[in-house]
């Protein structure tokens, strides 16, 4: 898995490209939870829950379904989290999902139950490129948490910091001309 250091990078690259209108910083800020989130399962490890069991880590919590559950509760908060019903459905539906879609690119594992609770099937991505990071603290403390970073940040923050920068400059462009458009008009 990558870190939960590394998840939120796809909720910031989103709320960077889209501006505080559409993602307000209390969705924004929800989006960085939704994508963590999935994660928690491993507590289940501690309470003896198998890692292969639906409920086992990267299972239900990972899965499609689990992240349309957020977005409805989050479609249901949406005014004390200063956005539209839909906006809060979509961001946080698509930064929970965006958690196992990058677990899925990782190069260990048991693999992603996405289609949970239609299919159990663990899925990875037929091309693996992310680090898998140690469940242990200490291990990732080590060299190999190094290794890790160093993966994550080609393969996760880089994209998501150029995808989004580059669609907040295409917006910032598209308003300006739409408002040199509007002045155009007026003066004619």
């Amino acid at each position: 898995m990558p870190t939960i250091l590394s998840h939120p990078a796809v909720p910031l690259a989103i709320g960077l490209a889209l501006g505080s209108r559409i993602i307000p910083r209390r969705l924004l800020a929800a989006g960085v939870v939704a994508s963590i989130l999935p994660d928690f399962d491993v507590i289940g490890l501690r309470l003896g829950i198998p890692y292969a069991n639906e409920l086992g880590h990267r299972g239900a919590s990972h899965s499609l379904a689990f992240a349309i559950v957020l977005g409805l509760l989050a479609a249901a908060c949406a005014s004390r989290l200063r956005a539209s019903r839909m906006a809060a459905f979509l961001f946080i539906t698509v930064c929970t999902v965006s958690h196992g879609l990058l677990d899925m690119f990782t190069t260990g594992g048991l693999g992603v139950a996405l289609a949970w609770p239609v299919s159990d099937a663990r899925l990875f991505f037929p091309v693996r490129v992310i680090r898998v990071s140690p469940l242990s603290l200490k291990t990732f403390l080590g060299p190999r948490g190094v290794v890790v970073m160093l993966s994550e940040l080609l393969w996760i923050w880089l994209p998501a910091a150029l995808a989004g920068l580059a669609l907040h400059f295409a917006r910032g462009k598209q308003g300006k001309q739409k408002k040199q458009g509007k002045k155009g008009k007026a003066r004619a």
